[in-house]
């Protein structure tokens, strides 16, 4: 039996820049962090995807293990979307939220801490050492 050699099975990115996701999702196969990476360019699909999940009998393994998110977002950004992901059914596992931003702004880090979803503030791009600490 072969063994998987990725750590996860699925991650999220949700970033309006395609050219973040670009990377990110290189730097995750890379290091062989996720098998299949879901990349949304707006919360709003994001958000829509996953209450379609929460709803449908999807397969376990659609579910992210982690979403990576943007704050700045156009129409809805990072903290809405988090405001939103409280209001959805459960889900067979817990969601677990890394913010992935550009901002330097102590407040931002600060905030995230308000929701319990999210595990950890990185700033963009990913990093290895990013990868290896979760």
């Amino acid at each position: 039996m072969k063994q998987n050699p990725f750590q996860h099975n699925t991650v999220m990115l949700i970033d309006d820049a395609s050219i973040d996701n670009f990377v990110n999702e290189k730097i995750i196969k890379a290091y062989a962090f996720a098998k299949n990476v879901l990349i949304h360019t707006s919360a709003k699909s994001g958000l829509e995807f996953l209450k379609n999940i929460a709803v449908i009998d999807y397969p376990a393994s659609l579910i992210p293990d982690f979403i990576f998110l943007d704050i700045n977002m156009p129409i809805m950004d990072g903290f809405q979307f988090l405001d939103m992901l409280q209001g959805l059914p459960l889900m067979p596992k817990p969601l677990k939220v890394i913010i992935l931003s550009a901002s330097l702004n102590p407040a931002d880090i600060e905030k995230s801490h308000e929701y319990q979803q999210v595990v950890g503030f990185f700033h963009k791009p990913l990093t290895e050492t990013n990868l290896n600490s979760l």
